[in-house]
């Protein structure tokens, strides 16, 4: 019993001693703590009541009370518990607080609203998000907030969408829609945090009903956002005007789908989005550019602080940038770390280290909680995160025998990797995609912004008052005409694209954990991350996609075989189609699949004409239909038709020595604030739609 006790003792003595380790260093896991909290809000089923937050937030106050009566080696993990309840109810109480009408019903009439965002959609059509919205019959507390609508028609002459316009359109409108197979990405809570009420579409002109207004600061940005675009755009015609528009003013309507596609495969979109990238190259060359001024005066060199004064104003050009760029959540997460790491150089410090990520990721979580579901967040920190502990660890290496020229070259080539191999988990994860050359076009591109893009457009913003803008906008598109060229070179290379499959709910979080755990960890025990890596990338490996999936219209079936999936139909519910395929980790077209398919003990019955002429149907067979199946009701046969479906969401069945294991989307989405599902439209809303179908469009 003795000698148990002693070796207990040396046991907890070690365990102490390694915790003690850590004291200085534990910032780095508040954002992690945060994190945890927040991804359980969000994997719930069903929806706390706000008791539920009372009692977390009573038991968050007592850990922490608590946590200072403890050893000093435990009391970390009291107040980890606590910011982990601290996460979760700072998601709860943003999900309420951006809570807002939902239509809940298809919708076909009469739109008006303010244009608050304009972008494209995949088809490439115009798409316009309105704000104050009014629709026909349909109460004010039941109308959504803003809704988003694709104009696939021709708007007549002169008529051209502006900022802050108020428009009026006759538009089909859905809820937004839930996710295309059970465990995908979930739309509509993309949209409720995005205060998305309804989505849809118009084929008939865009009317003015009121001349834009520009008291409001937000659409005063916002018209000059748009402003500075079209005039960038003049300057620089094509997908090379596009794209410089793209990263100064975060309006990406006019790249054309196929410089868009090259982009993708060859790694290089993230040139498009505004964030960590551009922000930076920004405020360094503001910063080198104000040091450099104010060096050059003997007398403000030797008593002004000018490293402070350069500080500020470098941070006043990121703040710029920000509004100028439409300050999206990928903007704002890379302003949040310049303006951390700018602040650290004011005072003193170290400008880029773990802790100024940690608390950037900790400002972000706070205030947009739900950026923790995104590829965006994820990606952003990630690269950040193994960028400053890789040039932290490269510190304490020597690195004189490298040539002074040499010195760059290695610092370019180790930051493309290591952001990409950080990344590259989560993009395939997210995008079911690796750029097998994106090293190669990274390192031939991302210099080159630093040295040539970047600064082009700092000049240009500089010389526009004198009309000599187009100067340097020349010289800003010949860098972009290099990327484009790097990025059509690449895409047209063989297998420049991989493929693979969706992984698991698990799969990224253990891979996430065990990559925290090896950067954050002080000592050997930090290796204990790469098993816990390992181990996600295990389970990746043995995801198992489903036999069948049903779209939640009954619109698509896709059955598995043996050489892919086979979709029922070669045109139609494209959408859907290509995120089934890519889930699989094929490259296959969706013509390419319907060829796979055969009648059989799946019957895929689409359209009215079909489900009429069907003879009925036998015990084990799957009758999926697109329109109502009503005639099916009584037979032996398992049916999904539109109704049955409206309550499940999509399907998906996996074959077992049981039979088939059904999950629908219901059951992994759960109840909760922003899942859609059916409600009863008003009466005269019902009554609207039978009168004017869609068919028979005004």
């Amino acid at each position: 019993m003795g000698r148990i006790l002693r070796v207990s003792q040396k046991v907890w003595i070690s365990g102490e001693a390694v915790l003690l380790a850590q004291r200085g260093n534990m910032l780095g896991w508040v954002p992690v703590c945060l994190a945890v909290g927040i991804g359980c809000y969000f994997t719930l089923t069903w929806e706390p009541a706000w008791p539920f937050f009372v009692w977390l937030a009573m038991a968050g106050l007592g850990l922490l009370l608590i946590a200072r009566l403890l050893p000093e080696a435990v009391s970390p993990f009291a107040v980890g518990i606590s910011l982990c309840l601290i996460g979760f109810i700072l998601a709860g109480v943003r999900a309420h607080a951006v809570a807002g009408p939902v239509l809940g019903w298809r919708y076909y009439g009469a739109v008006e609203g303010r244009i608050v965002a304009m972008d494209r959609s995949q088809s490439d059509a115009l798409r316009l998000t309105l704000d104050q919205v009014r629709l026909d019959r349909v109460p004010p507390d039941r109308t959504p907030q803003r809704v988003r609508i694709s104009l696939h028609g021709k708007g007549p002459a002169g008529m051209t969408p502006e900022p802050g316009l108020r428009v009026m359109t006759t538009a089909h409108l859905s809820p937004p829609s839930g996710p295309v197979e059970p465990g995908g990405f979930d739309f509509q809570r993309h949209a409720w945090f995005a205060r998305l009420g309804a989505v849809g579409y118009s084929r008939v002109p865009l009317m003015g009903a009121a001349a834009a207004y520009d008291g409001h600061a937000g659409l005063m940005v916002f018209r000059i956002r748009m402003a500075a675009s079209a005039h960038i755009q003049k300057r620089l015609s094509g997908d090379t005007g596009g794209f410089a528009a793209a990263i100064t003013t975060g309006d990406r309507s006019a790249i054309s789908q196929e410089a868009l596609h090259a982009l993708r495969v060859s790694n290089l979109a993230h040139l498009l989005a505004i964030s960590g990238l551009h922000m930076g190259l920004l405020t360094a060359f503001v910063l080198a550019g104000l040091r450099l001024a104010l060096a050059s005066h003997p007398v403000i060199a030797l008593r002004w602080p000018t490293k402070a004064i350069a500080a500020v104003g470098a941070l006043a050009a990121a703040a710029g940038y920000l509004a100028l760029s439409g300050g999206n959540v990928a903007t704002q997460r890379a302003f949040i770390m310049v303006a951390v790491a700018l602040a650290a150089l004011t005072i003193g410090r170290r400008a880029f280290s773990l802790r100024a990520v940690a608390v950037a990721a900790i400002i972000v979580l706070v205030l947009r909680p739900e950026a923790l579901m995104g590829p965006g967040f994820q990606m952003s920190f990630a690269a950040t995160t193994a960028l400053v502990a890789v040039f932290g660890w490269l510190r304490d290496i020597d690195r004189n025998w490298l040539p002074r020229w040499a010195k760059p070259v290695f610092a370019t080539v180790v930051s493309s990797a290591v952001a990409g191999f950080a990344t590259a988990p989560i993009a395939a994860a997210h995008f079911n995609a690796i750029a097998h050359y994106g090293l190669i076009a990274n390192l031939a591109s991302v210099p080159l912004m630093g040295l040539l893009v970047i600064p082009a457009a700092v000049v240009a913003l500089v010389l526009a008052p004198l009309g000599l803008d187009w100067i340097a906008l020349w010289v800003m598109g010949l860098g972009l005409d290099w990327i484009l060229g790097v990025a059509h070179a690449v895409a047209a290379l063989e297998n420049a694209r991989g493929h693979v499959v969706s992984p698991g709910a698990w799969v990224l979080p253990l891979i996430s954990l065990g990559f925290l755990f090896l950067i954050l960890w002080q000592g050997r025990l930090r290796w204990g991350g790469l098993p816990v890596m390992a181990l996600g990338f295990a389970l990746w490996q043995g995801a198992a996609r489903p036999d069948l999936l049903i779209a939640d219209t009954g619109t698509l079936v896709g059955i598995m075989t043996p050489d892919g999936r086979a979709l029922s139909k070669s045109k139609g519910a494209g959408f859907v189609a290509r995120n089934w395929l890519e889930n699989d980790g094929t490259g296959a077209s969706q013509e390419a699949a319907a060829k796979l398919w055969q009648d059989g003990d799946i019957v895929h019955l689409s359209g009215k004409r079909a489900l009429a002429e069907f003879q009925g149907c036998t015990a084990g067979q799957i009758i999926v239909a697109s329109s109502t199946a009503d005639s099916l009701s009584g037979q032996p046969c398992m049916v999904f038709d539109p109704d049955s479906l409206k309550t499940t969401g999509a399907v998906a069945m996996h074959r077992s020595g049981q039979g088939w294991q059904i999950t629908t989307a219901r059951d992994i989405a759960g109840e909760r604030l922003w899942t859609n599902w059916p409600k009863a439209a008003p009466q005269d809303q019902q009554d609207q739609y039978v009168r004017i179908s869609p068919t028979k469009r005004p």
